[in-house]
């Protein structure tokens, strides 16, 4: 056959049934039938993984809810076309045992570290606008990377932070959970980690966004048929910690923390064709409020497309 194409594929530290078929091979197989090679890289934000698709170095990756709203609204051609997760529990806010923090009321005057345009962020700041009622000006609000979090929380440095797995389980050793996005999200709107393809390249590779979403669709079908089989100690739980680090324990904490559609699901309503845009409009409008941004779309429908998703589902 002819040369194989390489495509630069932008990952993160989140379990899920992603990261366990990026270790069994599924989704190089996958590719490989479709005449492509697939380069896996791993970033440690999607701010990161925004960078690199404006740049055209990564056509395809992995970015919160919250950083594809800002992106979108600052140009970069992209589209959603699977949901990764829906974030859930997997993302709260710790506050460090002997801080004096029992409830998000007690956060004025106090450090708390988060990722500055991810969707903890986002929910962090909707829970003190819409949903405790705080005046966010009254709290240190710091921006760190997750691995900077676990350093200045192993000197005492901050309060609290709002953060994911893996630093989330190493906080909630010597914390406790005050908040969740399970709770903000169900006060608000949810929030999402999802996989965006560069538009040009999406619609000038369709065979290969055909074959990639398929392999994701039957990942995400197998996970959810039977979740019981994620043990300590099997070849998916392995695959993910030999992938993006952690322990098997951590995994499965992490895991159960988070919800994975299926295609049919990732094709209604409820997510690629409505759920997913309201979302975004209303992170855009929320970082407008935040300065983060100059100005929000009419709509973020032209930055979402079901058809992969739609034509896995069939």
């Amino acid at each position: 056959g002819h040369a194989e194409t390489t495509v630069v594929v932008g990952y993160q530290q989140i379990v899920g049934p992603f990261i366990a078929a990026i270790a069994d091979g599924r989704l190089d197989a996958a590719a490989k039938e479709a005449g492509y090679k697939i380069d896996w890289r791993q970033f440690s934000s999607g701010g990161d993984i925004s960078t690199a698709l404006a740049s055209g170095n990564v056509p395809v990756g992995v970015i919160g809810s919250t950083g594809i709203a800002a992106a979108a609204t600052r140009g970069v051609e992209f589209e959603l076309f699977w949901i990764l997760d829906n974030i859930g529990k997997s993302e709260a806010l710790v506050a460090r045992n002997g801080s004096g923090i029992e409830a998000p009321g007690d956060l004025t005057g106090k450090k708390v570290a988060v990722p500055f345009v991810s969707t903890a962020h986002f929910h962090l700041l909707v829970g003190m606008d819409q949903v405790w009622k705080i005046d966010p000006r009254g709290v240190n609000i710091l921006n760190m990377k997750p691995p900077q979090i676990l350093a200045a929380w192993q000197r005492g440095d901050i309060d609290a932070a709002y953060v994911w797995p893996p630093v989330l389980t190493e906080l909630m050793k010597e914390g406790t959970v005050i908040a969740d996005s399970e709770q903000i999200g169900a006060a608000s709107v949810p929030t999402f980690d999802g996989l965006v393809a560069d538009k040009k390249f999406a619609a000038e590779n369709p065979e290969f966004m055909a074959a990639f979403t398929r392999a994701l669709a039957g990942a995400y079908a197998d996970y959810n048929a039977d979740k019981a089989a994620w043990t300590e100690d099997s070849p998916q739980v392995a695959g993910i910690v030999k992938t993006i680090g952690g322990d098997a324990a951590g995994t499965i904490e992490a895991l159960n923390m988070l919800s994975f559609p299926d295609a049919a699901e990732q094709a209604s309503e409820t997510w690629l064709t409505g759920g997913a845009v309201r979302a975004l409009g209303e992170s855009a409008r929320f970082l407008l409020e935040q300065k983060q941004i100059d100005a929000a779309l009419e709509d973020y429908a032209p930055f979402v497309n079901p058809s992969f998703a739609q034509a896995a589902a069939q």
